[in-house]
């Protein structure tokens, strides 16, 4: 998979699958501090192990579960503002929310936009049961969206295998028909 497929758009972004042609990006954005606080240190310092990053991670959760973390870029110029998705990871039960914005792209209402289309889709068009959310006790900005899209408080957790302490939201969606 190389060619990039829209997932979801909305007035002012695109969301998009991730390609090997996002690897300066994604080594710009993993090594952010703001990203190596709330997410974790990737310890990714090329642009080739940021390839093969995002080849082993996005792009093989795309194969294997038809969702995965998706490139955030605006519609107007394409830029890229971020990343942001459904991740599955073996300590949770079903696929949780990620994001994660270059700080030049805070306070636009990025975020939110964002993960409210990528609620929509895992609801509508991947019809999910529930969303998961997982965030540092610490990160209120990822707190204050997680409750805005509807998730709520489950419980507190440690993440493995770096023993990160963590807070588990979840969002159960209705299925009709």
């Amino acid at each position: 998979m190389s060619a990039a497929v829209t997932i979801c758009e909305t007035p002012r972004l695109r969301l998009r699958t991730v390609t090997p042609d996002d690897a300066a990006f994604y080594l710009e954005l993993v090594n952010d501090p703001s990203w190596i606080v709330n997410i974790g240190q990737r310890n990714l310092h090329t642009v080739e192990a940021a390839r093969a990053a995002l080849e082993t991670g996005p792009m093989a959760q795309f194969r294997e579960h038809g969702y995965s973390l998706y490139i955030i870029e605006r519609r107007s110029d394409g830029a890229p503002v971020g990343m942001g998705g459904l991740v599955r990871r073996d300590s949770l039960p079903g696929p949780d929310i990620g994001y994660a914005l270059r700080p030049a792209h805070w306070g636009q209402g990025y975020a939110y936009e964002a993960a409210a289309a990528i609620v929509q889709h895992a609801q509508h068009g991947l019809r999910l049961r529930t969303l998961y959310g997982i965030t540092s006790q610490q990160n209120q900005a990822s707190i204050k969206l997680l409750n805005k899209l509807g998730l709520r408080f489950e419980r507190f957790t440690r993440r493995l295998p770096d023993g990160k302490e963590t807070n588990v939201y979840r969002r159960d969606f209705r299925q009709h028909g």
